[in-house]
């Protein structure tokens, strides 16, 4: 799938070359595959939306004979505060990267360190693995390098293929100091430093805009032979005018290994995620990604790899 978009038939998709960072540490592989349906927002006005299209999932999936398998999910959302950071003219994005903080909640109050998320979105999975996203911290953190399937950009019954190189850490991992500057995000993340403009220069919030996601967990679907995928489901707001952004429906498999990823069993999760869009085509939304939808609020939308 040398384009990395197909509305045929599912194919298997490019293989990693071999190769390794500026230290000698091999690349990072590919070890979560996540479909994402990003949904018309008009019909989020409870959380009992979110078990109905659930429930159209459901009836999908069995069609497929894929499992669902129901771990006593309890109605209650999980709630979380989500900001982006770039520069004025939206450098970052510009550039395949993404610089995000989340912050969830219990209660009203915040449950957790905040999360520092920084990532590069490609469609070139070499391009995407070849570039380091290992932070120069002290403290801990994770490396997570998806592949994302999302629907074409203009109509239903197909998928293409972004890959996102993430890694995400404790906002209290990172060093103390200005934060906001680009020079010390630059000293933080390497891969940001021929982004940088002047001593002065700071990230700010993108569009002004406080997105506040909810978030439910909906059931584990099972493909067969091992591989089985944790089905949430969104909706985006922005939280000072309250007006709903997107949903968002996703399933994610973990694997170690790419042989792990059996072929029937990804035949069958790719023609299920194809299927899933004409049976719900009336709640599907073309053409963007939530993160897209935060940068392009207000105007002067950025050129992003998306």
């Amino acid at each position: 799938m040398a384009s990395n978009a197909t509305k045929d038939a599912p194919t298997k998709a490019p293989r990693q070359q071999p190769g390794s960072y500026s230290d000698g540490s091999p690349l990072d592989d590919v070890q979560y595959l996540e479909c994402k349906l990003i949904l018309k927002p008009d019909r989020f006005t409870s959380a009992k939306v979110f078990l109905e299209y659930g429930e159209l999932v459901a009836q999908t999936a069995k069609k497929f004979g894929i499992g669902v398998l129901d771990k006593g999910v309890v109605l209650r959302p999980e709630l979380r505060e989500v900001l982006f950071l770039d520069t004025a003219d939206f450098r970052l994005y510009n550039n395949a990267f993404i610089l995000r903080r989340r912050i969830a909640y219990e209660d009203g109050f915040p449950a957790a360190d905040p999360e520092v998320v920084f990532k590069y979105r490609h469609p070139d999975l070499q391009r995407a693995a070849e570039l380091d996203v290992r932070p120069k911290i002290a403290g801990q953190y994770r490396i997570k390098f998806k592949a994302e399937a999302l629907p074409l950009k203009n109509e239903i019954g197909g998928y293409r293929l972004l890959y996102s190189h993430n890694v995400q850490f404790g906002l209290s991992q990172a060093p103390e100091g200005d934060r906001t500057s680009m020079t010390m995000l630059a000293g933080i993340f390497p891969a940001l430093a021929g982004l940088t403009r002047g001593e002065d220069e700071r990230v700010e919030l993108v569009n002004q805009t406080y997105v506040e996601e909810v978030l439910q967990d909906l059931f584990v679907l099972d493909f067969g032979k091992g591989v089985t995928a944790e089905a949430n489901i969104a909706i985006w707001r922005d939280r000072a005018t309250h007006q709903r952004l997107c949903g968002e429906f996703a399933f994610q498999a973990k694997f170690k290994r790419r042989d792990e990823l059996h072929e029937k069993a990804m035949e069958r999760c790719t023609r299920f995620f194809i299927e899933l869009q004409q049976a719900g085509r009336d709640w599907l939304s073309l053409g963007t990604t939530k993160t897209g939808l935060v940068y392009r609020l207000k105007g002067n939308p950025p050129q992003a790899h998306e």
